[in-house]
């Protein structure tokens, strides 16, 4: 084989398809390629470059370093390391997975999911977070696995039961490491809620769990919550930080935020979900994913 030549198996991902599949906006990709060097290396004919199977690799792996903590220079540097297997960084950590171990481990998701091995799909999370925070398996695992499912139903018009299988299962387990929560770091509840009729909690539910395994107390409203129910919780336990979700623009009423009463200290009014996304946002911070959103509101309480 002609050192130009690729197998046919190797994936060939514009930046869409990689923003979906590891959890980012296709902007911080852009930005990691111009600033780092972290991009795609597809150079052959064509207007937009192609992520190779490497490529995703290395992305994948820049991710996970930076939801550890590690600066973005430092998780690039290490990140196009893996570009020479001798290079590749030594395993000091067991409890930190390789990008390839995630490609793995989100195949055989996939498998069970379409076999409805629900007993299989839930073992093999819970074993997961055993060793592996919500906040990290939510955006290098479960993301990534839920945006193959819903490219194979959109692609097909097929598995719909796979995608409500897979988000039934999520649902619980995030449910059961927020009703565990027993340390409290702070006194006053952070708010969190889906708002309107927006019945789409998957992310939501995730935030929570994240910030519950992080010993933060929260009072988590869930979804389609109105507007007097949020303003009273507001009025009566002045949260440091609020939290609003829309997944749909419908949703992202802008008068949640602007409505919302005045208390003492001002609570951090943070929203997320791809309804705010094209909105002018006047006395609210946006959360661009789960990260960002743990980061906001660990500073609110004082962490």
């Amino acid at each position: 084989m002609e050192i130009n030549e690729r197998p046919e198996h190797e994936p060939h991902l514009g930046v869409a398809a990689v923003a979906r599949r590891i959890g980012v906006a296709p902007g911080t990709l852009r930005t990691w390629d111009r600033r780092y060097g972290i991009g795609p290396s597809d150079h052959s004919g064509g207007a937009h470059r192609r992520y190779s199977e490497e490529d995703l690799a290395r992305v994948l792996y820049m991710r996970k370093l930076i939801i550890e903590g590690v600066p973005p220079v430092d998780a690039a540097s290490a990140a196009l390391a893996l570009v020479n297997p001798q290079l590749r960084p030594s395993s000091s950590s067991e409890a930190t997975p390789s990008p390839e171990s995630d490609l793995v481990l989100i195949d055989q998701l996939h498998r069970a999911a379409k076999a409805l091995e629900r007993e299989r799909i839930e073992s093999t999370l819970a074993a997961r977070l055993e060793t592996h925070s919500i906040e990290e398996t939510w955006h290098n695992v479960l993301v990534p696995l839920l945006v193959i499912v819903g490219d194979d139903w959109a692609r097909t018009g097929e598995g719909i039961e796979i995608e409500h299988l897979l988000s039934d299962l999520i649902l619980r387990l995030f449910n059961s490491r927020i009703s565990s929560n027993s340390a409290k770091v702070n006194p006053r509840p952070v708010l969190i809620a889906s708002i309107g009729e927006e019945t789409h909690s998957l992310a939501i539910t995730a935030l929570a769990a994240a910030l519950s395994e992080r010993g933060i107390l929260i009072q988590f409203l869930g979804a389609r919550t109105p507007a007097s129910a949020i303003n009273e919780v507001v009025r009566r336990s002045a949260p440091p930080a609020i939290f609003l979700w829309a997944q749909l623009r419908k949703n992202a009423d802008l008068s949640y935020i602007s409505d919302l009463p005045s208390v003492r200290p001002k609570p951090l009014v943070i929203v997320g979900g791809p309804g705010w996304s094209t909105q002018e946002l006047k006395g609210a911070t946006l959360a661009t994913d789960l990260m960002s959103a743990c980061s906001d509101i660990e500073r609110a309480v004082g962490l």
